[in-house]
């Protein structure tokens, strides 16, 4: 109970739980598109998707402050990928959340001068290249956590028993192909951490893929990642031993 109440007390932990709602009423308004007895509920749906957007875009207006001081502190870091990569990305959530600032005040009636539908573009570009930084980071810490893996003698015994037990699958699969994935596979179970940021960003990936028109998909599908995305951001901001680091 007191892991509920320190998570909810935090402004990001309500913002997953507004996120997940957002895109459950997204996903589920994709559902229930061609049900004409729905329609009230559709409407109901639709309001409640809007006040959790609006929501979210409150609780993020110091986010731009935090995005900055953590590429200050990825600057430091000594592996020089991670510290590229991370720190690009930071940067790029920054200028994203200062787009998302100015979306807000336009909204609210603060700002009113300006092209509403550039900035929302500009924030989908930023957000693409921070998920795509961070996207390349789980790659590059992966690929590190598979040579440790091959290294390790107990990992190699295993793995050759593995290829050996099942013979009729080799005549298929490629055995290289089928070493990789076993690899693969072992080294994300032993690291969840990695995982869940993994599968969390390419879920992600697929919302500025649409709003920029690079890859197209219907609501369903953005409505269906947001949702896993914004569930295992809450699994890791209540479990912080699930929550990749650096």
């Amino acid at each position: 109970m007191d892991a509920v109440v320190h998570f909810t007390s935090q402004s990001q932990g309500r913002d997953r739980v507004f996120r997940a709602t957002q895109y459950a009423c997204a996903l589920s308004i994709y559902l229930l598109r061609n049900n004409p007895e729905r329609n009230d509920f559709v409407a109901k749906l639709k309001s409640l998707e809007a006040n959790m957007s609006a929501g979210r875009k409150l609780f993020r207006l110091g986010n731009t402050i935090n995005s900055i001081e953590a590429a200050k502190r990825t600057m430091q870091l000594s592996d020089r990928v991670l510290c590229l990569c991370l720190t690009v990305a930071n940067i790029n959530r920054a200028l994203y959340f200062i787009c998302d600032n100015v979306l807000w005040a336009r909204t609210v009636g603060l700002i009113r001068d300006i092209d509403k539908e550039r900035w929302s573009l500009s924030a989908s570009r930023c957000y693409l290249f921070s998920l795509v930084m961070s996207l390349t980071r789980d790659v590059y810490v992966i690929s590190q956590l598979m040579v440790q893996r091959a290294k390790d003698k107990l990992f190699k015994q295993k793995m050759d028993s593995h290829l050996n037990e099942s013979p009729e699958v080799a005549e298929v699969v490629i055995p290289q192909l089928d070493a990789f994935l076993f690899l693969l596979l072992e080294s994300l179970k032993s690291h969840p951490a990695v995982a869940l940021d993994t599968v969390k960003n390419i879920c992600d990936l697929t919302i500025p893929l649409d709003r920029l028109g690079i890859y197209r998909s219907n609501a369903g599908v953005v409505g269906f990642c947001g949702l896993i995305s914004s569930l295992i951001g809450i699994v890791t901001l209540v479990q912080s031993k699930l929550r990749i680091k650096p």
